[in-house]
């Protein structure tokens, strides 16, 4: 019996395994469909808000189009944010970055 080298053996047995010439595509993201209502608001970057109270999500529209859903959002930040002088600058000290987004519609091209 001939022994062979570990590298040689580990070749001879990923040679041996089959690929599939043409590899399924990855499944597209399920899209988020949005019922929250949103309300127009004044600010730089930001166009409208909305808050589920049920999902506990903050949904913004920003004003090149784009939507983000913000999960786990407790009211008081949704309220603080309608309260706030700088809505965009609120936004940035305390929504983004700080809570899990969904991407539900991009920005306008």
């Amino acid at each position: 019996m001939r022994w062979c080298s570990p590298i040689v053996l580990a070749f001879l047995l990923l040679a041996a395994i089959t690929v599939p010439a043409d590899p399924a595509p990855a499944p597209e993201p399920a899209a988020v469909v949005s019922r929250i209502k949103r309300l127009p608001i004044q600010s730089t970057a930001l166009a409208a808000v909305g808050y589920s109270k049920r999902l506990r999500a903050l949904e913004i529209e920003f004003r090149n189009g784009a939507i983000y859903r913000y999960l786990d959002v407790p009211p008081k930040i949704y309220e603080a944010l309608l309260d706030s002088g700088s809505k965009a600058r609120f936004y940035d000290d305390n929504i983004r970055h700080k809570y899990r987004s969904l991407h539900v519609r991009p920005r306008a091209e």
